[in-house]
């Protein structure tokens, strides 16, 4: 006799060989891939591949801007429909990091048919929820039948021609750095994938990746944000240096001051590391000088691929206590200053 299979009987973290944004391509190969081709472009479009931003950016006549991206991983957590919620908060977050506005999204779906139809509603039905929170229609979507599950969405977003968008270049000697969630997703879905977490820290984490950067990318327009880029799977480090090298700086991170998921240090000594942790290392090298003064444990953390992570955001420094300010007011309770931009080659020091 056949037993339906439902979300309660079975783990979705145990379905696939990595969990989140740690199932991304091995960012040092993929620098190489797009390197080699010649993307179409033209006059409209404002920015594309240049600098590892996290969406394109075409302007229309009347001088307001459409933002495109698109964002899917594998399930990071066993709950479908918390899975699903989380893939579409990660894709969103691209459009907040740019200073934008969702105006629509698509779904992306690839799913084994094996597992059958109830999963996949609770994984369509979180996506929807997310995309419900931030006021931002699903219009349709893909799908094909595969062995590895993905879900995500394809999101189109706009700023208006009185605003501007923000980029990963820019940033100033004298920038303030502000992390505005915890890090850590990676090194905690591999926990929770083995069995290792406890129920608070899964809830937590489930928390961290549900929560909307919506508030963040408000704010944004309302104090002087020179650089800005949202942390995802090529982890703090990566998408640091990437800020760096665009910007032509050099960041100074206090590693101790930036917020953690909790168990982070008892899944680091069981063992609880993803494959990203060596290739975002690499690729960060790759990029800018790395200096790493910081504990073994800090470390881990910071090349540690995020899944619907937090925005960094380079302000001004007479802005930074204010906006750090209106973060926690908002309800981004983990954000933080962690660091700040100086004069120099493009280069990230973790201290």
């Amino acid at each position: 006799m056949n037993v339906p299979l439902t979300s309660k009987s079975v783990k979705l973290t145990q379905t696939v060989s990595c969990a989140g944004c740690a199932a991304k391509l091995d960012p040092n190969m993929l620098s190489g891939v797009l390197s080699g081709i010649q993307w179409p472009d033209n006059e409209k479009v404002l920015l594309g591949f240049e600098d590892s931003d996290d969406a394109g950016v075409y302007q229309y006549d009347d001088g307001s801007k459409l933002i495109a991206t698109t964002d899917f991983f594998t399930p990071i957590v066993d709950d479908p429909f918390t899975y699903g919620a989380a893939a579409a908060t990660n894709a969103l977050s691209d459009i907040y990091a740019m200073g934008g506005e969702p105006l629509f999204a698509l779904n992306l779906v690839q799913y084994p048919e094996s597992l059958g139809g109830e999963i996949l509603s609770e994984i369509l039905a979180g996506g929807a929820d997310a995309c419900r929170r931030a006021g931002c229609p699903i219009v349709g979507g893909h799908s094909v039948k595969s062995d590895q599950m993905t879900y995500g969405l394809a999101v189109t977003g706009r700023v208006g021609a009185e605003q501007r968008y923000f980029t990963n270049a820019g940033a100033e000697s004298g920038d303030v750095l502000i992390l505005t969630k915890a890090l850590g997703t990676g090194i905690m879905a591999t926990a929770t994938k083995k069995d290792l977490a406890s129920e608070v820290a899964q809830q937590v984490l489930a928390d961290s990746l549900l929560r909307l950067n919506d508030k963040a990318g408000a704010l944004l327009h309302k104090y002087d944000v020179h650089a800005v880029c949202d942390i995802t799977g090529f982890s703090l480090a990566g998408h640091g240096a990437e800020l760096a090298l665009a910007s032509e700086k050099r960041l100074f991170i206090e590693t101790e001051a930036v917020s953690l998921l909790p168990g982070i240090a008892e899944a680091v000594e069981a063992g609880c590391l993803t494959r990203g942790d060596a290739s975002n290392r690499l690729y960060a090298a790759s990029k800018a000088v790395i200096t790493e003064q910081c504990s073994a444990l800090l470390g881990h953390v910071c090349f540690d691929p995020q899944s619907s992570g937090g925005l960094l955001i380079a302000v001004q420094h007479e802005d930074a206590a204010a906006m750090l300010a209106q973060l926690h007011d908002e309800g981004d309770c983990a954000a933080a200053i962690i660091g700040r931009v100086e004069e120099g080659p493009s280069a990230i020091v973790l201290n």
